[in-house]
């Protein structure tokens, strides 16, 4: 029997499998059988896109909008989010100064890229979205958890950032509104590790993907106190219910964007034509968007308080998030293990929820509340059912 040539590589190896996989694939094959299972999983908004962005995308198409546009984006979407930054974000980021990706996850993969060398060390507070630490690892960088509690709500502590800086580290990478926890970094938390980005002359990049879903706290870009080190990213996935469209950005010093353009160049190249003109709607039609997100912000403000009060009345002890559409469970009551507790979730109550495992998350799962209320008094109820 010949051995196949195709053999894996180092980096495809060192690829950590998801934890979750078992789960996820557990739903998937109870739903095939015909049971009815109620997915907490999903990280995207259940309202469809606004109807003044579908519309833009349709005359972009009748007007032969569909071919090539330049890598970084088209001219008049990279002015918009210019003009977004300085509105909306108090930043100054210049067209040339801004590139446009396929989602944001394309320009945070970019921009680690573009630069982390190998032995570098990025700090990322946990719990934490399950691609940055994977990302910053493909580069032969190091990912460094800095963690933080429930009991602060997940609210960052500085100091922990400083303990943890050595003469390697390189960046500190942020998520507020953050993914999975919903915490919102305050103003004076921001301004502090600003400073000691500035200190130790490190780089920030900063994922603002749910600046727009903020109920009770403060939404403030950490680029107004350290423009010099910041490298912002957002996109138009959670805000507009723009998920499937895959419209990432990014702005920062120019050197930086336009390293990121040559790698993008050279792997994806532009991001969907359509989908940049529909974006560029989003950005531009102002009254028709905050109408939306004012809609999709109070319904999820609705959400978030009906499930984090329902689940802390059942005995699993919920922070309340400030921001995005996710909750953080305390599910040792049900088991100890996290994979074990949203294993008895799927099976027992017929609840699948993403285990904390992956977000460096012990002992906790994750909810997403981007769904309906009788769909979350639903679960409610089926929980109840197993926590007695």
């Amino acid at each position: 029997m010949p051995t196949s040539p195709f053999r894996l590589s180092q980096r495809a190896l060192s690829l950590k499998p998801s934890s979750t996989v078992a789960v996820s694939s557990r739903a998937l094959e109870l739903r095939r059988s015909g049971v009815d299972v109620i997915s907490m999983s999903v990280g995207e908004p259940d309202f469809d896109t606004p109807p003044h962005v579908k519309a833009a995308a349709v005359r972009a198409i009748g007007e032969g909008k569909t071919k090539y546009t330049a890598v970084n984006g088209v001219a008049e979407l990279r002015e918009a989010i210019s003009a977004k930054f300085a509105r909306e974000n108090g930043l100054t980021h210049a067209p040339g100064a801004v590139t446009v990706t396929s989602g944001g996850k394309q320009a945070l993969f970019n921009a680690f890229f573009a630069l982390l060398n190998p032995g570098d060390e990025v700090l990322i507070p946990a719990p934490y979205w399950v691609s940055y630490p994977e990302m910053v690892a493909l580069t032969g960088a190091v990912p460094v958890a800095v963690p933080t509690t429930p009991e602060s709500g997940f609210v960052l502590d500085p100091g922990e950032v400083e303990a943890r800086v050595t003469p390697r580290t390189r960046m500190i990478v942020l998520n507020s509104p953050g993914n999975p926890t919903g915490a919102v970094f305050p103003p004076d938390v921001l301004e502090a590790v600003a400073r000691i980005a500035q200190k130790h002359d490190l780089v920030i990049v900063t994922d603002e993907m749910y600046e727009h879903l903020v109920y009770d706290a403060e939404q403030v870009s950490i680029g107004r106190y350290a423009p010099e080190h910041t490298l912002t990213v957002n996109g138009a996935s959670k805000a507009y219910a723009m998920t499937g469209w895959r419209i990432g950005y990014a702005g920062g010093p120019e050197g930086v964007i336009t390293a990121m353009n040559a790698f993008q160049s050279q792997s994806t190249s532009n991001a969907s034509s359509v989908s940049q003109y529909a974006a560029l709607a989003a950005l531009t039609e102002y009254e028709e968007t905050a109408r939306f997100i004012e809609m999709a912000r109070n319904a999820y403000r609705e959400r978030r308080d009906r499930i984090v009060a329902g689940l802390n009345e059942l005995g699993l002890p919920t922070p309340t998030p400030q921001g995005a559409f996710y909750v953080m469970a305390d599910t040792t009551r049900i088991h100890p293990d996290e994979l074990e507790a949203a294993r008895i979730l799927l099976d027992d109550a017929r609840v699948a929820v993403v285990p904390g495992t992956d977000f460096a998350a012990p002992g906790q799962v994750r909810l997403s509340y981007a769904t309906g209320l009788e769909q979350i008094e639903e679960v409610l109820r089926r929980i109840g059912g197993v926590v007695g």
